[in-house]
């Protein structure tokens, strides 16, 4: 109970809560959200970024599709 009793505490310091309600926490979300696509595509962990290995194995896919489609 003394962890809850934290986070209940910590959670009444956003402001809003009249106006706005649970809606309030939205901007800390859309921020994490920004934070979250800009490391995506930024940082190379290796030689790679999330992005290059998404477009590599896009384009293996198709590649695979035409070929069992020639067959």
């Amino acid at each position: 109970m003394l962890v809850s009793e934290r986070v209940k505490r910590l959670l009444q310091l956003v402001p809003g809560e009249r106006r706005f309600g649970f809606y309030r926490f939205l901007p800390f979300f859309f921020v994490l959200g920004g934070a979250m696509e800009w490391f995506m595509i930024n940082v190379r962990i290796g030689k790679e970024t999330f992005y290059d290995v998404y477009r590599r194995k896009q384009s293996e896919r198709q590649y695979k599709a035409r070929m069992e489609k020639g067959e």
